[in-house]
C-alpha cells in the first residue's frame, strides 16, 4: 500500500441473505443456515459485493483496498480486476460473526478510511460492535433482514458513494441506527426492533436508505381504506401473492383470512392456498394461472422490492408482469417519505429497471397516488 493513499476496507458476510429467497427470514445461526442450503439457497451476498466494487474501478489507482482472505472479500474484489491487501485469516465455508468482528477492528486498527460491509442488519451489528462510530462505515444490502439506515439503497449505490467519499466528492458524515430484530420472533409473527447502536457513514440522501419505521397508531382509519379498496378489486378466478407488513396483513383480514406478518402468502378471495411461501413454492403454485402480486413499501424507506419480501424473486415478478402488481399504502406512509420516490432493488438489473417509472398506488376506496419508482 501506498503512503498517503486513501484507504478503503471491505468485508463481505458470505451467508448473508442465504435466507431470503426460501422464506426462512434471516440467516443467523448454523441450523438457519443448513435449512436454506437444504432448500436450495445460494449465497447472494458475494455477488452483491461484486456490483459495489464495480462501481469503484474507475477509481482503481487513487485508494488502497484492504479485505479479508477467500469469500470474506478477496474473491469478490480479484473478480473486478483489483489486487487487494489481505488480512487475518477464516476457515473457507465456515464464516462466523467473530471473523466479521475482528476483521473490522483489525481495519479500524490499519487506519482505513472508509469501511465497506456486504450484509444485513446482523452484519451491522457486529460492524458496530468492533468499531462504534470510530469509523466511517456503509452497508452493501446483502441481508434478509435490511432495517438499519446504515446501508446503500443498492450495491451499486454503495460503490458509488464509497467512490464519491474517497475521491474527496462527498464529505458529509452522519451516525445512522443500527436495529437489532429477533429473527425468531419474526418467524414467529411478531416485529420486536430495537436500536442496537449507530455507525458513521458517508451521507447523500438519494443514495442511502432510511430507518424501517413502523405504522403509526392513528393510520389504523387509513389502513382499513386501503385494505378494503384492494379487497374489493380481488377477482375470483386470480390467486394473489401478498407480501409482507400489516397492510397485505389488513387486505386479507377483509376477505377473512389469516396472513402471516412476516411471510409472503398465496391466497384467492376466498382461501389461502399457501402461508409463508418460498420462491419455489411461488413459481409452482402461479404455474399457468392468472396471478397478481400485492405490496406495499416498507415505512420510512420506501421500498417494495428486495427488503423482506426476496421471496418475491425477479422469476415471479418475470411471470406474473409488472401489470399485475398491486401496490398499496396509506396516504400517511408516503407522505412520511417527504417527497422521496418507491424504490426496488430486486438483485437484478433488467428487473429493477422494467419496475422504475410511475406506478399507481391505492391509497383508500377509489383513491390513487401516481408515484415515481427508481430503480
Amino acid at each position: 500500500m501506498e503512503s498517503g493513499r486513501k484507504k478503503l476496507g471491505l468485508i463481505v458476510n458470505p451467508i448473508a441473505g442465504l435466507g431470503g429467497r426460501v422464506g426462512l427470514k434471516g440467516s443467523d445461526g448454523a441450523e438457519i443456515q443448513r435449512r436454506a442450503l437444504e432448500l436450495g439457497a445460494v449465497p447472494e451476498a458475494p455477488r452483491r459485493a461484486r456490483e459495489a466494487v464495480e462501481r469503484l474501478r474507475p477509481a482503481a489507482g487513487r485508494f488502497d483496498l484492504v479485505t479479508c482472505p477467500a469469500e470474506m472479500g478477496e474473491a469478490s474484489a480479484a473478480a473486478c480486476g483489483f489486487a487487494p491487501a489481505v488480512v487475518g485469516s477464516i476457515r473457507p465455508g465456515s464464516t462466523t460473526a467473530e471473523d466479521t468482528r475482528r476483521a473490522a477492528a483489525e481495519m479500524l486498527r490499519m487506519g482505513v478510511d472508509l469501511l465497506l460491509f456486504a450484509g444485513g442488519d446482523g452484519t451491522a451489528r457486529d460492524i458496530c460492535d468492533a468499531i462504534g462510530v470510530a469509523l466511517p462505515a456503509l452497508g452493501i444490502p446483502a441481508g434478509v433482514k435490511i432495517h438499519s439506515a446504515v446501508f446503500a439503497t443498492s450495491p451499486a449505490a454503495a460503490g458509488e458513494l464509497a467512490a464519491a467519499y474517497l475521491l474527496g466528492r462527498a464529505t458529509r458524515l452522519r451516525e445512522a441506527e443500527v436495529m437489532d430484530l429477533d429473527e425468531e420472533a419474526l418467524r414467529a409473527g411478531v416485529l420486536a426492533p430495537r436500536l442496537y447502536g449507530c455507525l458513521r457513514i458517508p451521507y447523500e440522501s438519494s443514495l442511502v436508505q432510511g430507518l424501517k419505521v413502523p405504522s403509526a397508531a392513528g393510520e389504523a382509519a387509513s389502513l382499513s381504506a386501503v385494505a378494503a379498496a384492494v379487497a374489493e378489486r380481488m377477482e375470483e378466478d386470480c390467486l394473489y401473492v401478498l407480501g409482507p407488513g400489516t397492510t397485505t396483513r389488513a387486505v386479507a383480514e377483509r376477505l377473512g383470512l389469516r396472513k402471516t406478518l412476516a411471510g409472503v402468502d398465496l391466497v384467492t378471495r376466498r382461501e389461502v392456498l399457501a402461508a409463508d411461501a418460498g420462491e419455489a413454492e411461488i413459481l409452482r403454485l402461479i404455474r399457468g394461472k392468472r396471478a397478481k402480486i400485492v405490496v406495499t413499501p416498507i415505512g420510512g424507506q420506501g421500498c417494495i422490492f428486495g427488503r423482506g419480501n426476496q421471496q418475491i424473486s425477479p422469476a415471479v415478478i418475470a411471470a406474473v408482469g409488472r401489470e399485475n402488481i398491486i401496490v398499496a399504502a396509506t396516504p400517511e406512509k408516503l407522505q412520511a417519505l417527504g417527497g422521496r420516490p418507491l424504490w426496488v432493488d430486486t438483485g437484478d438489473p433488467e428487473t429493477n429497471r422494467l419496475l422504475a417509472g410511475h406506478v399507481r398506488v391505492v391509497t383508500g376506496h377509489r383513491e390513487e397516488a401516481v408515484v415515481r419508482v427508481s430503480g
